[in-house]
């Protein structure tokens, strides 16, 4: 089994490009709302469901952005990995991307789009 909280901590920032590479590939694109409690934010995913495996990008707000991580154990145990990404790994993101997910945000509805417009 893989160990996510080591990948995350060495391989961060090729987790972040892998997934915005996959989101701007798909056609449509959605971003998503979600919130728990007072916590709101804007999330970009993708799914292996083989894995048992969710990969996601979450804007909340004051431009916090992390890398979530969600997947099951042989054991069929949930487990969730949330890494802060660092100035340099926002730098990964595309302008559009993060135009969007700020919108979403501060809209609180997702949107549905082709992902040429979020790789700009």
């Amino acid at each position: 089994m893989i160990n996510y909280e080591e990948l995350v901590k060495t391989q961060s920032g090729d987790l972040i490009e892998k997934l915005v590479t996959y989101v701007v590939s798909q056609d449509p694109v959605e971003v998503h709302f979600n919130y728990l409690d007072k916590d709101q934010w804007a999330i970009i995913s993708m799914h292996n469901y083989e894995e048992d495996l969710e990969i996601s990008l979450r804007l909340h707000f004051n431009n916090v952005y992390d890398l979530y991580i969600g997947y099951y154990d042989d054991d069929d145990e949930f487990f969730e990995v949330i890494h802060l990404l660092t100035e340099e790994e926002k730098d990964i993101l595309p302008p559009a991307l993060r135009k969007i997910m700020t919108k979403v945000l501060i809209d609180e509805r997702g949107m549905r789009l082709s992902g040429k417009f979020l790789s700009r």
